[in-house]
């Protein structure tokens, strides 16, 4: 038997989510008396949350036959864009430009 396609369904709900997700930090950040920093864990937390729901709903990460490789793949670009973003901070702020 051939596999059904969900495809509108799965577009719509990740579509849903993602938007909820967004509403959901907007109303952190302007309805709650939590402090900065309680808010951007929050908002950082919804982040990744979005982010997951749209590698799964949208790029179809559990799709196909190399499961596997996909998540090699996208846990290689993480630790990337993390060794970027440390280097760049390390640079900027440990004052190592030319005078």
């Amino acid at each position: 038997m051939k596999k059904q396609s969900m495809f509108p369904l799965n577009h719509v709900l990740g579509f849903v989510l993602s938007i909820a997700l967004t509403v959901g930090a907007v109303f952190i950040v302007y309805q709650t008396d939590f402090s900065a920093s309680v808010k951007m864990n929050i908002i950082g937390t919804l982040a990744i949350f979005q982010a997951l729901i749209q590698l799964i709903m949208f790029m179809h990460i559990t799709e196909g036959k190399s499961g596997g490789i996909n998540i090699i793949n996208i846990a290689y670009a993480i630790f990337l864009a993390i060794v970027v973003v440390a280097g760049s901070i390390w640079v900027l702020t440990t004052g190592h430009a030319a005078m």
